[in-house]
């Protein structure tokens, strides 16, 4: 298939409906079809407000979507990836116990099952087998849920959608589990190009075995649809032929692949409709909903997901993406629909394609809005994508105000790290937003550029400023702004402006206002708006906590200080503690690494005094994109200190002697600039190499400790 706009326009209506799908189902995950009928009824509406459950969560379902597919990217976009790539990109991105997985036990949960054998050395294939595993547990849902991007890589190509799902859910799961990940993947490629259903369906059984029982399932559920049978009367037999109590495990493949292939078959090729049978009848309705809400987006594209409930609006393009990638967490679906076309073509070996010179946010597709709002309070602005042509593209944000007086403003925002409504969840809501982890970085920090390409279509002159709020005491928000910017009547200006210092703190929103002289009416259009370049931050703990914590101790009571400044940080280590140094690290076996920062940041330098207690190594990492990828600066406990690279095994690039002294204080600095690496130690220059293999080239910084314990006050990274 040429990768023209419609298939531009396909990939992000099959985003959209994923997440839709998932977001419909989750509040009421694992429930029967009776117990829905009698508490919620039929689903044809976002039921979390009835459930008390807030309606855009970290889930499963989303995250290992678009998370695993990151595979395509680490490893050079090639078509012919392995399943032990695949399963190398699990490593890299799955912090053990906090993110993305159901973390049920080994030989319980399929998933961390998975992972403890890839954390032991067992690669892919093998890690997900039969063999090795057992049948119960490699058949279960899992790489059906985590299939779909595979497809939306392969429009109009199901051969390769196949072999590129089967390597990927063999990272998991095995047998019946990756024949049903591989139809659904079959099904969404062909969905790109072919509009009959039933003959889609028909298509993708020729890519798995007619002995399977996927493959009979699908047989039954087309004899069951060519009658007068309706979906109600189709579920009840499935019920009796491949229900729950047919199949062990937690979660078993069959009967959910069922129900996904029967709304498909019964839905009219409706999205809405199928939403609401495949919702309706029970089960694993989040993963299933995903799916279905997928294949459908991509068949009828973006007009498809209209005709019906509106399901777009309260979801406003929003995902969150929690790995130990935590600059990819805050994210949204136009963001990952870009990453799928670019990986869908680097697979073709066609160029990247560039959007208004890679803008964070560029609004270039009808309907995105990319998580962008109204401040609550602003009662007479509306925002929208609309229609709009420029040098650069041809869609932007329209932000619409009325009757703004004069000493009033008009605001427009969007999260930039923990969404502000989280803060406020009752425990309940807070429990099922946090269901997974939210582990994430902050997308903008001091130092960094913010560039908007603003239109002007108000006939009067009207200022306007950029603006952060950051998480300040108590874990309130605290807003900086930049200075005015003028707009004279039906005015163009590129605004840039670099944000200040927010003392340690995180950066939780970034936004516009438009303030007037006299009041009135009218429209801007957000052509883009860019962060770039690298941070200039000395990042400890805040002064507000300090000196709270000095009032708590002499009271001798407990005081909440706030939680955001810690929780801008990846953790993936042991322990973590505040006290009389700042960063206090411990990891008891092998090497733990915490770490801040975005794939924004490429050539910089990061400074800390660092202090070694009972620890094989520790120091400094940079340009860090996981757990397996990432650049070292260490002081080992056998008089050693080295420059090292973490990209899945770790090497040493170059180590000099040097005396390493238990409890004594050293400061550290590593400087990156291009592939040069130099490290510094009590400011004299001690070691200097090159990277010439697999540069990693962005990434975040932090702190490494290997078997044991390191000190460290505060980091400069600049």
């Amino acid at each position: 298939m040429k990768l023209e706009k419609s298939f531009e326009e396909k990939v992000y209506a099959g985003v959209l409906g994923k997440i839709i799908g998932v977001y419909l189902g989750r509040p009421f995950e694992g429930w029967e079809h009776e117990r829905i009928l009698k508490e919620l009824g039929q689903i044809d509406y976002y039921v979390h407000d009835k459930l008390n459950k807030p309606l855009c969560v970290t889930d499963d379902d989303i995250t290992g979507t678009f998370a695993f597919l990151r595979a395509l990217k680490d490893f050079n976009f090639d078509k012919n990836i392995s399943a032990k790539q695949i399963g190398l990109t699990w490593l890299n991105n799955l912090i053990e116990n906090r993110t993305v997985l159901w973390w049920g036990g080994k030989g319980h949960s399929t998933e961390d099952t998975a992972y403890q054998n890839l954390k032991q050395g067992i690669h892919a294939p093998e890690s997900g087998s039969i063999k090795v595993n057992g049948k119960v547990i490699s058949e279960q849902i899992g790489a059906q849920i985590f299939i779909d991007g595979w497809a939306l890589v392969s429009p109009g190509d199901p051969e390769q959608a196949v072999s590129l799902a089967g390597r990927a859910a063999s990272v998991s799961h095995d047998g019946e589990a990756i024949y049903g990940a591989q139809i659904i993947a079959a099904i969404e490629a062909m969905a790109f190009v072919e509009n009959d259903m039933k003959l889609i369906i028909e298509k993708s059984k020729k890519f798995i075995p007619e002995n399977s029982v996927i493959y009979k399932l699908i047989s039954d559920l087309q004899n069951w649809s060519s009658g007068n049978m309706d979906w109600k009367q189709a579920r009840q037999k499935i019920e009796e032929k491949y229900g729950y109590d047919k199949y062990l495990g937690n979660c078993h493949i069959v009967p959910n692949h069922a129900l996904v292939i029967m709304s498909l078959l019964f839905g009219d090729d409706n999205f809405q409709k199928s939403l609401m049978i495949v919702n309706t009848s029970g089960w694993d309705t989040d993963c299933n909903s995903g799916n279905v809400g997928c294949i459908l987006g991509i068949k009828n594209g973006l007009q498809g997901l209209k005709d019906g409930p509106d399901y777009l609006s309260p979801i406003n393009d929003i995902i969150y993406c929690p790995t130990a990638v935590g600059g990819e967490t805050i994210t949204d679906a136009l963001t990952e629909t870009y990453k799928i076309i670019n990986s869908a073509r680097q697979i073709q070996k066609l160029e990247k394609k560039i959007i208004k010179n890679n803008a964070r946010y560029h609004f270039e597709m009808p309907g995105s809005t990319q998580g962008w709002k109204v401040s609550p309070s602003n009662k007479k602005t509306n925002i929208s994508n609309i229609e709009f042509k420029t040098d650069s593209g041809n869609f932007g944000l329209g932000i619409k105000f009325s009757n703004l007086a004069k000493g009033e403003n008009s605001e427009c925002i969007v999260d930039t790290f923990f969404p502000e409504h989280l803060i406020k969840l009752d425990k309940e809501a807070r429990e099922t937003f946090f269901h997974y982890d939210l582990i994430a970085t902050p997308i903008i920090y001091s130092g960094q550029k913010i560039k908007a390409q603003i239109f002007s279509e108000v006939d009067k002159n009207i200022n306007i400023k950029l603006f952060v709020k950051y998480w300040g005491p108590d874990d309130k928000l605290i807003k900086i702004s930049s200075e005015f910017f003028n707009f004279k009547q039906n005015d163009m200006h590129l605004i840039e402006w670099e944000v200040p210092n927010t003392f340690s703190n995180p950066i939780g929103q970034l936004g516009i206002s438009i303030f007037v002289n006299e009041k009135c009416s009218g429209l801007l259009k957000l052509n883009y708006l860019d962060i770039s370049g690298e941070p200039d931050i000395v990042l400890t703990q805040p002064d507000h906590i300090t000196n709270l914590k000095k009032q708590a101790n002499k009271k001798h009571q407990e005081k909440f200080y706030g939680e955001m400044w810690k929780n801008a940080w990846v953790k993936a280590l042991d322990k973590w503690e505040d006290r009389k140094k700042i960063f206090r690290l411990s990891n008891n076996i092998g090497c733990g690494i915490l770490f801040t920062g975005t794939d924004t940041w490429k050539n910089y330098s990061v400074t800390s005094n660092i202090t070694l207690q009972s620890v094989n190594s520790g120091g400094l990492i940079v340009r860090t994109q996981g757990l397996k990828r990432y650049y070292t600066f260490e002081l080992c406990s056998k008089n050693r200190v080295r420059i090292g690279k973490m990209f899945y095994d770790f090497k040493t690039i170059k180590e000099v002697d040097f005396k390493v002294d238990f409890f004594k204080e050293y400061q550290m600095s590593l400087k990156i600039k291009n592939n040069k690496l130099s490290g510094y130690i009590n400011g004299t220059l001690i070691l200097e190499c090159e990277d010439d293999k697999n540069v990693l080239n962005t990434g975040g910084a932090g702190f490494i400790v290997s078997d044991g314990t390191i000190f460290a006050d505060k980091v400069y990274i600049n």
